[in-house]
Formats: C-alpha cells, structure tokens, sequence
C-alpha cells in the first residue's frame, strides 16, 4: 500500500480529521473562513483564527458582524476561535482564507504572505496547507511554497505538502452555499489532491473537481469573475449608449431576453472583494508575462466609471430644473456592494456618496443590512433609519435590499420636501418607470 508524509496509509490525516484525532485550522474568519469553519466543525475539530481581536471577541459572543452565520449556529458549532497563535500548533491542516486586496490596482498578497509566514511557524511534519485566497496563478508555488520552506526549516513533498482550492462562495446568496457548490482542488501532487479531496467531501455535498496543476486551479477562479467583470461592462457600456440614445435600457433587455441564447446580465455598479478585483490580478499576471490584455483592461476602466456617470447625470437632471447640486437634500438607499449583504468592500455606492458630497449636497445614507461601525469606520458615513428620512430633494436606490423592495411610491412621497418636484435615481430598476412618471417623479436609471 502507497505510504504517505504521516508513514501510514495514504488517508491517514483524513481519517485522523473525521475521528477528531487531528484538528483542522482556518486562518481568516471572513466571508469565507467562518461559514468555513462552522462546515467542518459539524464533522471535525475545528480551531477558527483571525489577527482581528475584536472579530474573535464578537464570534465567542456568537455574534457575526457579516450577518452570514446566525448567533446559535456560532455557539453551537464547537470552533475554537483564537487570535493566539500558539493554537496552530495543536493541527495538521491548516486552511488560508484571507482576503487578497488590491491597491491603486496591483494586487496585495500582504495577508496571504503574513498567513504563510504565521503557518510555516506553526506546521510541523506531516501537515498540510490549503490555500483558498484567490491569487493569480503562480502565487502559490512560486511565493507561497518557497516561503513555508524558508519560515518553517521543513521541505515540501516530504515533509508537508500543499494543496489549492478556490474560495467560490457567493456573500449574501441563501441558495448557492458552500454545500452545494462544486469544490475545486489541486495539489502539490496527486496524494495531497487525494486526502484534500476526501477532507472536503466531509462538508461538499456537491462533490470535487479535481484538476491537473495548483495554476489551473488559480486560473480558474481568476476567470470565473473576470468573465463577469466584462460582461457587466458591456451591459454598462450598452446602458450608456441607449440612455444617450433615450432608449429604456430595462426594456431593451427585455425584449433581448427572449431569444434563447441571450446572456442574461444587467448594468451597474461593480464592487466586491472578487469581480472588482480578480481582473487586475489577471491583468497583473498578463503584462509580467509580457502581453497588455485590452478587452479586460477596457472592461474595468467601464465599471469604475460607472460611479461617476451616475453622479454626472443626476447634475444633469438638476442643471435641467435650475437647481443647484449645494441646496440640494440627497438620501441613498443602500451603501453595500450587493443586496441582502453586509459586504462594503470596493463598494461604488461610497464614491458616489462622496462625489456627491464634495459638490456640495447634503447626503444621508439608509442600509438596514450593513454595519453601521463598519461604514462609518471605513468611510466616515453615518447610516439613518427609513422612519428619519424627510425633506428630499432626491432618492437614490442603488442596492436592492429586500427592505427596500417593499417600498412603493406613496413610501416615498412622504420622504420629499413638500410642493417640490421628486427626483428618483433608481440606478437598478426596482420601480416601475411608467408609474413613477405618471405619479409626477423625475425618473432616471441605468
């Protein structure tokens, strides 16, 4: 029988993780790591680390900040959540799920480099390391491996192994979980691709993906957002044309959706830690490799210009009513980057707020669903309830929440100022057009 790094059989370490004989680490407890860790810990031992103290003061309280993991699924789970390193040591699998920024758009492996120098301390042999970081391909045997050799004094192959597997979680979808998402894994080689496998099916009823090498494995996760990054562009990019052109967008898709093969996405803003992001990974990637990607480099310059082609109409429609932006009360519903979820970054909603308010006006932002610490810590916007808002010149709906989505317009109408004409920004269409300008609104969306 094939013997394997512990000097048993090839399935040891996962045999010893289902017995609980062997605990599992997840270092990062975001958006991916904490659903992560409760997973396991229903199946296995399970230490939950994170740098940040006060993220791991709340989660022994049960308490989620992301609203991603309810209060008695955290105290039930049994997870050992620390910020003391010493703990690693008690595992022999280790999962890295920290967040890979990007910074005046070059990509920033300072989490995942300080996770692997915190791990190559704490491994000893026999250990296996899971990156679930999106990086572009390359990062990890090349940066990473060389890394835990070095901080560790322990060899790769014999002494640990490593293995890449694709965060592909979807932050604030009820419906696609880490379940029923299909994992996707790669290894070092094809023992660790095997133990790393059965370790996942513990949790993915929706079972594995294995694939030949660690960079396919980096590659695809890089282009499954970056395939939407572009489309979304093109959707933008239509958008404009047609609102020059004083066509409705919304009805334009419509009708276009009829057709069998059409591709169904919808104009707006791009934010996120992925679709936002993993372009300029790509794009990082291609032009160290000597080619100057265009389609893709192109598509992100549209999506970030979105926030401001918002910003530049809504001064366009008040230029139109002889209103000036400086005496004007804006309120904007929804600060998140997406609906339903708590996640603020890269959001475009926060620029727009700011442009806003560096021309002059005076804006109030409404999101039930963010943290209202977080946002104001971030971006130095305090959040109001829907009961405060009165005297509106304008509502901006740029995140359809579920709360918002019960407005209706006779909501709204208590919201503006008296005898003056109602100006909406209904940037992703969640009221109906012809309604809102036969009920007098000044109606704009994407």
């Amino acid at each position: 029988m094939k013997r394997d790094i512990l000097g048993g059989d090839r399935m040891n370490l996962y045999e010893e993780i289902k017995n609980k004989k062997a605990k599992i680490v997840v270092v990062g407890l975001g958006y991916v790591g904490l659903p992560l860790s409760i997973a396991f810990a229903k199946r296995a031992s399970v230490i939950g680390f994170d740098i940040n103290k006060n993220k791991i003061e709340n989660l022994q309280k049960g308490i989620d900040i992301t609203n991603e993991i309810s209060k008695e699924e955290i105290e039930s789970s049994g997870v050992v959540f620390t910020d003391e390193e010493k703990l690693l040591r008690e595992a022999k699998f280790f999962i890295i799920a920290v967040p890979t920024p990007v910074v005046n758009g070059q990509p920033d492996l300072k989490f995942v480099l300080n996770a692997t120098k915190m791990v190559a301390r704490n491994i000893t042999k026999g250990s296996i390391i899971v990156y679930e970081s999106t990086v572009y391909p390359g990062v990890t045997e090349e940066i990473c491996i060389p890394l835990l050799e070095i901080e560790s004094g322990l060899k790769v192959r014999s002494d640990f192994k490593v293995s890449y597997s694709p965060e592909r979680l979807n932050p604030g979808d009820i419906t696609n979980r880490l379940e029923n998402i299909k994992k996707i894994v790669a290894g070092i080689d094809d023992e660790t691709v095997e133990i790393v496998s059965k370790v996942y099916e513990m949790v993915v009823k929706a079972g594995i993906y294995k694939v030949d090498n660690i960079k396919v494995a980096e590659a695809s996760k890089l282009i499954e957002n970056v395939q939407r990054d572009v489309n979304i562009a093109l959707m933008n990019e239509i958008s404009i044309i047609l609102n020059k052109a004083k066509i409705d967008t919304n009805k334009v898709l419509e009708s276009a959706r009829t057709k069998w093969n059409f591709l169904n996405f919808t104009p707006g803003l791009v934010g996120g830690h992925c679709i936002g992001v993993d372009s300029y990974y790509l794009m990082f990637k291609a032009r160290e490799l000597g080619y100057d990607p265009k389609i893709i480099y192109e598509a992100r310059n549209i999506n970030e210009y979105m926030e401001e082609y918002v910003v530049n109409n809504i001064l366009d429609i008040l230029s139109s009513k002889n209103k000036k932006i400086n005496k004007v009360k804006i309120v904007v519903f929804g600060i998140t980057f997406k609906e339903n979820c708590s996640d603020i970054r890269n959001t475009q909603v926060a620029k727009i707020v700011k442009r806003l308010e560096e021309k002059g006006a005076i804006v109030e932002v409404v999101d039930q669903v963010a943290n209202g610490e977080e946002v104001l810590n971030n971006f130095n916007i305090k959040l109001h309830s829907i009961g405060s808002i009165k005297e509106a010149d304008i509502l901006i709906f740029s995140v359809p929440h579920k709360e918002f989505l019960k407005l209706n317009l006779e909501d709204l109408d208590k919201m503006y100022k008296k005898d003056e004409e109602k100006i909406l920004i209904d940037i992703k269409g969640m009221f109906d057009k012809k309604e809102a300008l036969e009920n007098g609104y000044i109606y704009w969306r994407l």
